[in-house]
């Protein structure tokens, strides 16, 4: 059963992730030729603002996820009843404050761009954009948790994939028909109005949950020793497009968000396949099975480091040419931009490199002993961000994710070999050393392909020729390097499909 979860869980993840790359990439683009690179920019900047009020989740949410674990492993509906009780509490009260934020940032937000877009446009454009927001901080964000911990994700995902091609269909056609942005980020606020409505109908169908239980103390523990990790994911993604807005220009916003787009979706997309991993550790964690514990993490970590090389390996020869093609016929800002391009993909290959670590901590619910880290991240993120963007512009919000990420991966892969999972650190810098063997081969291997011409016809030929070469590299070097690991997996696939075709 766990094992059928964590298909499902990957599978819906994974088509989720891709329709979510499709849609991400329609849309931005759409906007791009009807409005300009300025309302572009602007989208993302509030975008942005309006995310910073996840802020006040305060890490809450990944607690909750993690104090779910074990009831719903034993069956305890009365304690996953309180848990959730507790969470849409705390979580209404962000919705109430959200409504307060929302009214302030649609008085002060416009003039901060005042000469470029008048108060009502920019006003009008902000509660658009909030609705949905809203309505998920109100009575959405716990039951996404609880069907997470309870390997259920697939539900969520399904409720997304179907929110999403509503959205890009509908607003494709508006946008086709002369729709104001105003008009289109209504369109799409009432659109993923219905996600949480869905999730709420399944959940209580689904699950014995009495909302109104009475219960005495706090039944989610460690409810605020997860601030730390949370403040921490928050600046982490969302500093650079705000400090852009302050200090620089709506035109880098738009060339950030250009490349944000492709890093961000390629990240997500790789996350998808990793969504199942923490709520099945986190079980494991629950019973305390650290045998098999041990094992599932070894395959874990080689897993992630491998795919991410791949992923971001090629993503890093091939950005610069897919901005050219996608980019084709902008012409009011200049988006070739190759330092930053490699900055912004090395910055997200490490956030992906940090899961294995990070999954522990989570699974484990060990916040409190780890939010130092968390903190200095952020605080190198932020400082190096505001130094640097005066000297380099978007190189140096890059600078400044590049360098926190970094800290924070090495930092979670000690503490992790020193109190969770003992004695892996010797593992950890074997495979970040053939990480870089692999990317620099990869590199080197692929220098003599060239984009043919601005298509995306061409762009995906290039593609298929970097994919296969990379491919190529990754099996021959770990079948020298991790042969047991790359026979088992191989024969864990091979077994699947005999199995199928049985």
């Amino acid at each position: 059963m766990r094992t059928k979860k964590l298909a499902l869980n990957t599978i819906s993840s994974l088509t989720y992730q891709l329709t979510a790359v499709i849609c991400g990439l329609i849309l931005p683009r759409l906007i791009l030729q009807a409005f300009g690179t300025d309302v572009n920019g602007l989208v993302n900047s509030i975008t942005q603002f309006l995310s910073i009020i996840s802020f006040l989740d305060l890490g809450v949410g990944s607690v909750i996820q993690s104090s779910l674990y074990r009831p719903l492993a034993v069956k305890d509906f009365d304690g996953v009843s309180k848990i959730v009780a507790s969470g849409g509490k705390f979580f209404r009260k962000i919705a109430y404050i959200l409504l307060g934020y929302i009214t302030v940032l649609s008085v002060v937000y416009p003039f901060i761009n005042i000469s470029e877009f008048d108060f009502g446009y920019t006003a009008l454009l902000i509660l658009s954009m909030s609705i949905s927001s809203f309505a998920q901080y109100y009575f959405g964000v716990v039951d996404r948790l609880l069907l997470t911990a309870d390997q259920r994700g697939y539900i969520q995902y399904s409720a997304q994939i179907i929110t999403l091609i509503l959205n890009t269909a509908a607003c494709a056609v508006l946008i086709h028909f002369g729709g104001s942005i105003q008009m289109v980020k209504l369109t799409t606020s009432l659109i993923f109005l219905l996600r949480p409505i869905a999730l709420r109908i399944y959940v209580n169908k689904k699950y014995a949950i009495n909302r109104k239980i009475k219960y005495e103390g706090e039944p989610i523990k460690q409810k605020w020793n997860g601030m730390a990790q949370h403040i921490a994911a928050v600046v982490l993604d969302g500093t650079d497009t705000i400090v852009l807005t302050l200090f620089s220009t709506l035109a880098n916003v738009s060339i950030y968000s250009v490349y944000h787009l492709v890093v961000y979706n390629l990240k997500n997309l790789f996350l998808s396949l990793t969504n199942g991993f923490q709520s099945l550790l986190g079980e494991l964690w629950a019973l305390q099975d650290m045998e098999r514990i041990r094992a599932f993490f070894r395959k874990v970590q080689w897993v992630l480091h491998t795919g991410c090389v791949f992923f971001f390996g090629c993503c890093a020869i091939l950005i610069l040419p897919f901005i050219q093609v996608y980019t084709d016929g902008i012409i009011d800002a200049n988006y070739y931009q190759p330092a930053f391009a490699m900055l912004i993909t090395a910055a997200n290959a490490v956030h992906c490199l940090r899961l294995p670590y990070n999954i522990v901590i989570l699974a484990a619910g060990d916040y409190k002993n780890t939010q130092r880290c968390y903190i200095i991240a952020a605080v190198l993120n932020i400082v190096i961000s505001v130094v640097t963007v005066f000297y380099f512009g978007l190189i140096g919000v890059a600078i400044g994710t590049l360098v926190a990420l970094t800290y924070q991966t090495i930092w979670m892969a000690i503490y992790n070999s020193r109190h969770l999972i003992k004695g892996e650190i010797k593992s950890f810098a074997k495979q970040i050393i053939i990480d870089a063997i692999t990317v620099l081969l990869m590199w080197g291997a692929t220098a003599w392909i060239d984009l043919m011409s601005v298509s995306y016809f061409s762009w995906f030929i290039m593609a298929l020729e970097v994919a296969g070469i990379g491919l190529g590299i990754i099996i021959v070097v770990n079948l020298i390097f991790y042969r047991s690991e790359f026979v088992d997996i191989f024969n864990f696939v091979v077994k699947k499909l005999k199995r199928k075709n049985d």
